[in-house]
């Protein structure tokens, strides 16, 4: 009889999470033991329980601080080109919306959204600026000095009194309708 293949999905019972974790944590270590021994890499893995409480497995018995400069010796680049890469991996292995999150930690990722966000705050604080000078144009237009801004004010308040006198008419004609008498039929 063949085991049967579990959805991956986080657990929502805390304490069946913590019984799932105990378990398979020990097969987890053998395997990158197993993976530090096969393929001769360097290997560092750092997990935290359900409780909080770290494990750390270093592969070929070589000091954390070991693995630690191997990587600090990358560049930046490389080190977000190697995330990248395995945020694609997993996407594609487990294809969910928790991928979605993955990828949006690259700190290149959260830079660019950042400079975008400043850009778009620049163009609103422009556009407010801009309003703001409109908006005291329109309490004070003694102080424009601009022609043009008084014509483009001049023309819209003659399309606000138009249509105030074309819902001035239309409102004597209900309340004309309104007042005649009706005649029966």
């Amino acid at each position: 009889m063949g085991r049967r293949k579990l959805k991956i999905q986080r657990l929502e019972c805390v304490k069946a999470r913590q019984a799932k974790y105990s378990k398979r944590k020990k097969g987890f270590l053998k395997k990158a033991k197993e993976l530090a021994i096969l393929c001769d890499v360097d290997l560092a893995v750092l997990m935290f329980s359900p409780t909080k409480k770290p494990s750390l497995y270093v592969g070929h018995d070589k000091d954390f601080s070991i693995v630690l400069e191997r990587m600090s010796a990358l560049s930046f680049e490389e080190r977000e080109q190697r995330r990248r890469y395995t945020n694609e991996i997993i996407k594609k292995m487990y294809p969910i919306d928790d991928a979605e999150v993955l990828s949006s930690n690259s700190i290149f990722d959260r830079e660019e959204a950042l400079k975008v966000k400043h850009i778009e705050l620049l163009e609103l604080k422009e556009k407010l600026a801009q309003k703001r000078k409109i908006l005291r144009d329109w309490t004070n237009p003694d102080k424009v000095n601009d022609p043009r801004q008084i014509k483009v004010m001049e023309e819209h308040l003659i399309a606000t009194l138009t249509r105030v006198k074309n819902k001035k008419g239309a409102m004597d004609l209900q309340t004309q309708d309104a007042q005649l008498p009706r005649s029966s039929i």
